[in-house]
């Protein structure tokens, strides 16, 4: 009696356990995606933080000192070139341009006098009443007060400069920045802080810096800085907020300095701004596109990194995988590399899953599309796992 419930049993177990092989998900059965290296073209884009500045940042600064009477303008007003942007009290500048011009009249009445007078001695030298000696000394007297006339006609020139400095003028057309001082401030040539800032808008310049390495690649296969810039495309800007400016820009220069604490050099791209959108000291990311034609890519998923250095599997004979570095350009667009040394053209590497991996590991290579059907019944299975199992039991 036992012995025959044993058996019963022992049936019932071996009939579960087929059961449950029966509904275990299928099993990639170390199958990994595998990818053929070949050259392709790179149409990709990078992304570099950029600070924005006018064309003509110019900071106002007063040439005299005084107390400022008026603010003519307002923060983020435009102005046009010589419109007044600021007035400083010109009282004693007023009166030095009087005390000028009054020196000056009094000099030329001593001339006149002093020309009757060599007019007179010149009558006595002739009569021998007086000597050379002081018929000469009257000429010195004169030339010194001609040279006293031309010292008073620049003071008088420097009076009427300052006098109209009063008058703090926009020497561009432009927005005007940040104001700091108000009526009845004290400022000077001397002011640590400028009046304000007048920014021509216009046009702008955006500023972004590139890696030594990536311009050196850069500047080689176009024969030179000038050859590089004139090949390079137009240049897409995103604003602060995320969205696109909408209006293409070009790269006009590439500064001849190299920063040796960053290891980057500074470029810059100018952007017309009719809508007055951008505005100076504002940020943004410039989009910089990269056209290759004879380019290696992979998919970022695909690599893996020790120290800074990336590292991907190839597959070679008896499909065993080796682990490789590799060196990829700076730029790329968030999800592919592109590889500048380490993998040829017909060479095969890991495409996902390289964590599982290690060397010398024999895989089973299968096909992007094949690794997708897997998926595919591997869902199917999660939906409806009885059916599956009742397809194993028919076979």
């Amino acid at each position: 009696m036992k012995k025959a419930l044993f058996c019963s049993l022992l049936c019932v177990l071996a009939i579960s356990c087929k059961k449950d092989q029966a509904m275990t998900m299928p099993e990639a059965d170390n199958q990994y995606v595998v990818q053929e290296i070949s050259y392709s073209t790179a149409e990709m884009t990078t992304f570099y933080p950029a600070t924005i500045k006018g064309q003509e940042d110019i900071e106002i600064r007063p040439k005299i000192s005084g107390f400022i009477t008026r603010l003519c303008v307002d923060e983020g007003a435009m102005v046009h070139a010589g419109q007044t942007l600021f007035l400083i009290d010109d009282v004693q500048y007023r009166e030095a341009v009087r005390q000028a011009q009054a020196q000056i009249n009094v000099l030329n009445a001593n001339i006149k006098t002093q020309e009757l007078t060599i007019k007179n001695k010149q009558i006595l030298f002739d009569e021998d009443v007086i000597s050379n000696y002081d018929l000469d000394l009257a000429k010195n007297s004169l030339e010194s007060l001609r040279a006293q006339l031309e010292q008073a006609q620049a003071q008088l020139a420097s009076a009427r400069d300052n006098l109209s400095y009063c008058s703090v003028k926009s020497p561009v057309d432009g927005i005007v920045g940040t104001i700091p001082y108000r009526r009845g401030s004290l400022v000077s040539a001397s002011s640590q802080q400028a009046l304000t800032t007048v920014s021509n808008i216009g046009s702008m310049h955006v500023y972004f810096s590139m890696t030594e390495k990536d311009l050196l690649s850069m500047t080689r296969n176009a024969g030179g800085i000038q050859g590089a810039i004139n090949q390079l495309p137009g240049v897409s800007l995103k604003l602060a907020d995320g969205s696109d400016y909408g209006i293409t820009g070009t790269v006009t220069t590439v500064s001849g300095v190299i920063d040796q604490n960053t290891g980057s050099v500074q470029m810059r791209a100018s952007f017309n701004n009719p809508n007055r959108v951008l505005r100076s000291g504002g940020t943004a990311t410039i989009l910089f596109p990269i056209h290759n034609t004879q380019a290696i890519i992979i998919p970022q998923k695909c690599t893996y990194e020790i120290q800074d250095k990336k590292y991907v599997y190839v597959v070679g004979e008896g499909n065993k995988v080796k682990s490789r570095e590799i060196t990829v350009m700076s730029q790329n667009d968030g999800t592919n590399y592109v590889v500048t040394t380490g993998l040829q053209p017909g060479e095969r590497i890991v495409a996902d899953a390289v964590s599982n991996l290690k060397d010398d590991m024999v895989i089973k290579p299968i096909t992007q599309s094949q690794a997708d059907a897997n998926r595919a019944q591997a869902a199917e299975f999660l939906k409806d796992p009885m059916s599956q199992s009742k397809k194993t039991d028919k076979k």
